[in-house]
């Protein structure tokens, strides 16, 4: 039994006549009842007791008939569900994001997203770099903020802002004024970078900017993450060099300072597939991008 001849049967247990369900279907009757006799001819059973003046369903007919119409329902609805997640009402949207981008914009792009598309699904899963290129190869996430962008020809990259590096300090260090710090006074002091590995990463992007200044970093101290790294600053185990973003969050512990010589400005990235088609994703980058213009 097909889903055209499931019609045809619920229609005529609804209406008890064949008349009036042939009109309901817009056909004539004779080509109704004879679909409906072959379904009782391959079901093996009669659906339908049929008296002079009415007909009745029969005990095996009003068991199909439940059943049809719970399948009826669920197709409908299943219907109803591909079309909103198709226009972009619906869905689940995985975002992959490196930690830092929790102090800056992400926050403000999640919740202007949720605003518009509320019952979009979102699974956030923070990560590194590598591990945000490597789950956007597989298909594991559909966008993912990287901090620096992720390099890939399979890749879109859009950049949302850049922003200063800042200092982040155990407050029991001295040696700076008004709030600010010159790294080449700190040439004992342990640098804490992140993350440890694979790289290049962003480890790699603030040695490079030092470098570029004239500062060797000697006394590294490699860990996997920035939260990891505030929490060794905290003790006072180094300093950390971080996105600015960061100093917008208070942590005991931890003083925020400019740097003097500047270092270069790092970049928030928005990254997803070149061959995404995905509206959930176009209208989530859409909001990013508004979100990243109007703050910046």
């Amino acid at each position: 039994m097909n889903f055209k001849q499931l019609t045809y049967f619920v229609a005529v247990a609804e209406e008890l006549h064949f008349g009036r369900a042939a009109e309901r279907l817009g056909m004539a009757q004779p080509p109704l009842s004879r679909q409906i006799k072959q379904i009782e001819e391959n079901i093996g059973a009669l659906l339908f007791n049929r008296g002079r003046n009415a007909i009745t369903l029969t005990q095996a007919g009003e068991r199909l008939f439940e059943r049809a119409q719970s399948i009826l329902q669920q197709i409908s609805e299943a219907k109803i569900e591909a079309r909103r997640i198709g226009q972009g009402a619906e869905g689940r949207l995985r975002i992959g994001f490196v930690g830092s981008s929790t102090f800056g914009l992400l926050p403000n792009i999640i919740k202007s997203f949720r605003a518009n598309y509320a019952d979009v699904v979102l699974s956030l899963i923070p990560m590194n770099n590598a591990q945000l290129h490597r789950s956007l190869v597989r298909r594991e996430i559909d966008v993912a903020f990287a901090r620096p962008a992720l390099k890939d020809s399979e890749f879109i990259t859009r950049t949302l802002g850049e922003e200063p590096l800042m200092l982040a300090a155990p407050d029991t260090l001295e040696g700076h004024k008004h709030g600010t710090i010159d790294l080449n006074t700190l040439t004992a002091e342990n640098f804490i970078l992140y993350p440890e590995y694979p790289r290049p990463s962003y480890a790699d992007f603030v040695l490079d900017s030092c470098r570029d200044k004239g500062i060797e970093i000697v006394n590294r101290v490699f860990t996997m993450d920035l939260q990891t790294a505030l929490s060794l600053v905290a003790i006072g185990e180094g300093v950390c060099v971080v996105p600015a973003s960061v100093s917008s969050a208070q942590r005991n512990g931890v003083r925020f300072l400019k740097i003097i010589p500047e270092l270069d400005k790092t970049e928030l990235s928005l990254n997803y597939r070149i061959d995404e088609q995905s509206l959930h994703i176009r209208n989530f980058i859409t909001i990013a991008q508004s979100v990243a213009r109007h703050t910046i």
